[in-house]
């Protein structure tokens, strides 16, 4: 392909972004690369920030030292936001109000964090996104008694533990009758709510918060739907994401939960691609899908680059893997599991568990606790869509 001098530009300072640089000088792309990033910070991993980094303020997760960008002639632009492109004219522009040239651009801007907009403005409450709010959060922690977290997703029950482990009492909140049921149903869901109560957590499940109530700026409790009041000095908001797609808004790039991308993350305007939790991209199938799976990024850039580069595209059958650390306990998934599957579990020692997902007769997904061996050996028989009796005991 031909490129100008304004080469490759990523929009995102994240995994996804790093990974498209990275993979791009794998396939000898030696023309400019630009990432831009709204944050100050070398891009890092985001998974740690509700675990590890939440918990110790020594780790780094950082992704990629300085020196890989100064060696490979990738330009770093931190500290500005990417608030719109121009297709014709291929610019991008920035909040420090300079604009970018471009030959492609990738737009790799992942998710904003979902807030609750009837809540005040105090301090004390957080949502955890990037590593400044876990920085934030740790620190009040520090001198925190009760926290209390709203929605037990991913996010929520990860910073729950974390919580746990600084000494700070948490209760968990959960419209839902159970953690996760939205995502894994309802069985693992009461698993899950077991681990965390075996914790010194309190799961209130199907209410929500009705009410933020504060002094001298700063939130003291939370009402819940049923009308308890519950003293706190911390609140906590996970109640999901959504796609960094607001400065998109007014380009002609379509967007529907996620920018609309086909099987290689090439989107509806010329010259710009997709990838990551922000993108949707088609399946085998036809069918638009959007994965917030860490390992999906990796798998993406691999057939992106070469894709826009106009090199040979690589097929791969993936299998979706995320995972969670709770506690001492490592929650893997395996599969595209549903929470209305018919839900197998094979092994519960009270503690740790494994557990297969049924759908039309087949597995789909495996989920286990602090079972990593058999969790990925089911990889291949969810893989070609085996009966459910052959990883079924007995």
């Amino acid at each position: 392909m031909t490129m100008s001098e304004n080469g490759i530009v990523i929009a995102g300072g994240g995994l996804a972004a790093t990974r498209v640089a990275e993979q791009l000088r794998r396939a000898e792309y030696t023309g400019p690369i630009t990432i831009v990033s709204d944050e100050l910070h070398l891009p890092y991993d985001r998974p740690p920030l509700s675990k590890e980094v939440l918990r110790n303020p020594e780790v780094d997760t950082t992704l990629r030292p300085q020196e890989f960008y100064d060696d490979n002639n990738i330009t770093l632009r931190l500290g500005s936001a990417a608030l719109g492109f121009d297709a014709e004219a291929q610019t991008l522009a920035l909040a420090d109000g300079t604009s970018l040239g471009y030959d492609e651009l990738v737009i790799a801007t992942g998710l904003v964090p979902k807030r609750i907009p009837s809540f005040p403005d105090l301090a004390g409450i957080h949502v955890l996104r990037n590593l400044d709010e876990s920085a934030a959060l740790r620190d009040q922690a520090g001198s925190a008694r009760r926290a209390v977290i709203v929605g037990a997703g991913f996010i929520g029950c990860e910073v729950a533990a974390s919580l746990r482990a600084l000494g700070v009492d948490v209760v968990l909140v959960e419209p839902q009758p159970q953690p996760l049921a939205s995502v894994l149903g309802e069985q693992i869901g009461a698993l899950v709510t077991r681990l965390h109560r075996g914790e010194g957590v309190d799961v209130r499940t199907g209410t929500g918060v009705s009410e933020v109530l504060g002094d001298d700026g700063k939130v003291t409790a939370v009402v819940l739907g049923d009308g308890t009041r519950v003293d706190a000095d911390l609140v906590v908001v996970g109640i999901g994401s959504r796609p960094g797609t607001d400065w998109l808004a007014d380009s002609a790039i379509e967007v529907d939960n996620g920018v609309v991308c086909d099987a290689v993350g090439r989107t509806s305007a010329p010259h710009v691609w997709a990838l990551g939790d922000v993108a949707s991209w088609q399946d085998g199938s036809g069918h638009q899908v959007r994965v917030e799976h860490w390992s999906n990024v990796a798998e993406q850039a691999r057939v992106l680059v070469p894709a826009m580069l106009g090199q040979e595209v690589p097929e791969a059958v993936v299998v979706p893997y995320f995972w969670s650390d709770q506690y001492d306990v490592k929650i893997q998934c395996l599969g595209e599991p549903e929470a209305d599957d018919t839900v197998h579990i094979v092994e519960d020692d009270g503690r740790k568990f494994l557990a297969f997902y049924e759908r039309d007769g087949a597995v789909v997904g495996v989920v286990g606790g602090g079972m990593p061996g058999k969790v990925m050996k089911a990889r291949t028989k969810i893989a070609s869509g085996a009966p459910i009796a052959e990883v079924l005991p007995g």
